[in-house]
């Protein structure tokens, strides 16, 4: 090996990955567009905060809308991750929806998520494809996640649900509504951690109550 060679490739930094690249981005993506809106933020702001070129930026994520779509498919990649983990965590079935309740619950009263609800709502008008790109990766895949917990557990003989996927949305529904449209549209606080998790264990008793299987029953 040519010695001069060794000493120039040895002085070079380590190129980063492009998927570590693409986790910084979301991260910065998701406080520009929370902070200034999808309309204000701009590629050249987001990719400053993620201590990159816009050049590196475009060649990963070649638009607002992608960048968008992206992040709120990369927060969800990451915290939905916890719901597969909690499928056989708990032996007992009300301790076990009351942990998949507080992921998926917790994910969509997260004070990023609810900003990024704001917006979209705000500015759906104007730009009508964030809206869709939230509910695909945002509403839709929480409720996914729950859909396919339950199927699990109907699977495993612990409930009895018509259908998982309007249970899930049923479940959702009672456990973040309420405080969602609170926080959004009424300037409230979201609640602490001790409140919902109260909420959660309160949702997880009273759903379990019209499905769970009596032990005594035969099949």
């Amino acid at each position: 090996m040519d010695p001069s060679q060794d000493r120039r490739d040895r002085g070079r930094p380590q190129l980063r990955p492009d998927e570590e690249t693409r986790a910084l981005i979301f991260e910065a993506a998701r406080h520009v567009f929370a902070e200034a809106g999808f309309a204000a933020a701009s590629m050249g702001m987001v990719a400053r905060r993620a201590g990159v070129s816009t050049k590196t930026l475009y060649r990963l994520v070649p638009s607002k809308a992608a960048l968008f779509e992206g992040t709120v498919s990369d927060r969800l990649d990451r915290l939905l991750f916890d719901v597969q983990l909690r499928v056989a965590e708990h032996n007992d079935i009300e301790d076990a929806l009351h942990a998949v309740l507080m992921t998926c619950g917790g994910l969509a009263l997260d004070p990023e998520v609810v900003a990024m609800q704001r917006m979209v709502l705000q500015e759906a008008g104007q730009f009508s494809d964030i809206a869709g790109a939230f509910y695909r990766n945002g509403m839709q895949r929480t409720a996914a996640a729950l859909s396919g917990w339950l199927q699990i557990q109907q699977d495993r003989g612990l409930v009895e649900v018509e259908s998982a996927d309007e249970a899930a949305g049923m479940l959702m529904g009672m456990l973040v509504s309420a405080p969602q449209r609170a926080a959004i549209f009424g300037g409230e606080p979201l609640p602490s951690r001790k409140t919902f998790d109260k909420r959660a264990r309160t949702c997880a008793a009273l759903f379990l109550r019209g499905c769970a299987r009596d032990a005594h029953a035969g099949p």
